[in-house]
């Protein structure tokens, strides 16, 4: 099983959102085809054929849960993977 994954997995599976670390949020989203502005702290992904755009910020270096489970949605409500 690859590193992407195991990130991926770790995404999905629910159970780590308070733990999860921020680069690992910003590698998996630029594994998933999206671009990338960085503005300040925040990170701004956006990708064609997908509405919604993905601000997330550090929280010192865990990403925050709730950026967290908007990731998650966001995949799941686009089909951005095969499941």
């Amino acid at each position: 099983m690859s590193k992407y994954e195991k990130l991926l997995f770790k995404l999905l599976s629910g159970k780590n959102d308070t733990n999860f670390a921020f680069s690992d949020l910003c590698k998996l989203l630029d594994e998933l085809g999206f671009n990338k502005r960085i503005k300040g702290s925040h990170h701004i992904y956006y990708k064609n054929n997908v509405d919604e755009i993905i601000n997330i910020q550090p929280d010192k270096a865990k990403a925050k849960p709730y950026q967290v489970r908007q990731v998650r949605n966001l995949i799941i409500k686009y089909k951005l993977i095969d499941i």
